[in-house]
Parts: structure tokens; sequence; C-alpha cells
């Protein structure tokens, strides 16, 4: 199968100085990939690299055909200006649409149907006319996560998310975890970047590990029996892969 992303031996830089380094990996359509590390490890540096927000210093990124910027989504890291953003939910989601025109600059009856079959689609329909900065974080994060999917819906082929879960309570967490899978098994590729990596592995098919260069690049099953996965693991899971079970101090 073609990878529909692949990174051969990617580096980037600021301002001369090299941040992350020797990243080389595929992924193919209908993986989910956590790309996890410390802060400072690299990893919103690559994502803006996949989006091409950031021109890698050396290697190259290679797209499958037919990967162009209405098939992807993108959901960034939310800052605090937009968690008090004073717009309703629907405005927010039809934003989303406005990367699809190029000279029409309103919203079209289509572009209405499209943004309320998305806000169903994630069990926010009837938050549609609330005020986002009245929402709490879970639902904040939720719809814009509407937003990214509603550029596109019938054409999104990869969905890149940057530490959506920064900020939101444990169980906030696990069920927006759990729609990311759910869009997953409807056949969207997943690329998230987190520093979550318990959670992480439970619900990834594969890992990137970062650390200023690449450290792992995986299957989840295979970087929890790693030794860098099981130190990472160890006190953060009960010190049991999540996939079979087996206790990571276990060769």
């Amino acid at each position: 199968m073609v990878p529909i992303i692949s990174c051969k031996n990617v580096s980037f830089s600021y301002e001369g100085k090299t941040v992350v380094a020797d990243v080389d990996f595929a992924i193919e359509q209908g993986d989910y990939l956590c790309v996890v590390g410390e802060n400072g490890s690299g990893k919103s540096t690559l994502i803006k690299g996949i989006i091409g927000l950031k021109q890698a210093a050396a290697g190259r990124i290679e797209r499958a055909e037919g990967l162009n910027r209405t098939a992807i989504g993108y959901l960034p890291q939310q800052s605090l200006i937009q968690r008090s953003f004073p717009t309703s939910v629907m405005e927010i989601v039809l934003s989303g649409r406005l990367g699809s025109k190029r000279f029409i600059s309103f919203y079209t009856k289509n572009d209405r149907v499209i943004a309320a079959r998305v806000l169903e689609k994630l069990g926010l329909l009837e938050l549609a006319s609330s005020s986002f900065g009245e929402l709490s974080g879970g639902q904040q994060q939720r719809v814009l996560l509407a937003r990214a999917l509603a550029a596109s819906p019938d054409k999104l082929k990869l969905l890149i998310l940057d530490e959506p879960m920064n900020g939101l309570d444990p169980h906030i967490k696990q069920e927006l975890y759990e729609v990311i899978k759910r869009l997953n098994e409807d056949g969207l590729t997943i690329i998230m970047a987190t520093h979550d990596v318990n959670t992480a592995v439970s619900y990834a098919s594969k890992m990137l590990l970062l650390d200023e260069k690449q450290e792992f690049f995986g299957t989840a099953h295979d970087f929890q029996h790693t030794g860098l996965g099981r130190e990472l693991m160890r006190d953060s899971c009960g010190g049991h892969c999540a996939i079979c079970g087996l206790a990571v101090d276990e060769p």
C-alpha cells in the first residue's frame, strides 16, 4: 500500500538551530499515529511540517497523490484567546468552510447543511446557537474538531491534531479520545501530537517518540515492549501493556 504520508530523514530548524532531526517514518490510510514526547521535543514543529506550515531544513516529506489541503483537517493547539472567542458554535464550525471557497465570501445553504451534519455527528447540534466562550473545555475542543471536519467532510482523508487534550479533565479527555477513535474507525487517518503517552497507546495503531530526534517508530504494542516504552509507561499505566496485558517490566 502506498503511504499517505512519509518523512524521509527530515530535520527542522529555527534560526539555524536544529530542533528536531532524523525523522523517518511512513503511515498508511487508516492508521492512527500518536506523536509523543516532552514539551520542546519537536512534536508541534513536525506537525507544522506535515501540513506545510514549516519548511524542512533537510530531508523530504512526501504526501500521497490527492492529499491536498482539502483532504487534510487540522486542529491546532487552542489558545486562551480562542477559548473566550465571543461567537456562536455554528459560526465557529461554519468558519471551517472558508478554506474551501475561492471567490465566495458568504455561507451558502449547503455550508449550513454540512456544518449541522458535522455538529450532529459529534453530538453538538443542540449547542449550535450557544456561545463558544461559555462552553466547557471539552465541548470547545469538540466544536473546534467539528470545524476541522467541516472544511471538506466528503474529501477528508487525514486529520491532524496538535495537543488536543491540553487543559482537559481526565474524564473529558476520555470522551474526546473516544470521539477521535470513532472517526478513525470510519476510515479517517489520524495524526495526533500529545504528551499523554499512557492514554495514547490505548488508542493509537502506531507511535512516534521524539526527543529532539526520532527515538522510536512502530506499532503501539511494540512501543510498550521496548526499553523506552517500558520506562515511559511504568509509572503511569500500572506496568501493563494496554494491548496484550503483559507486564511491561517483563522482557
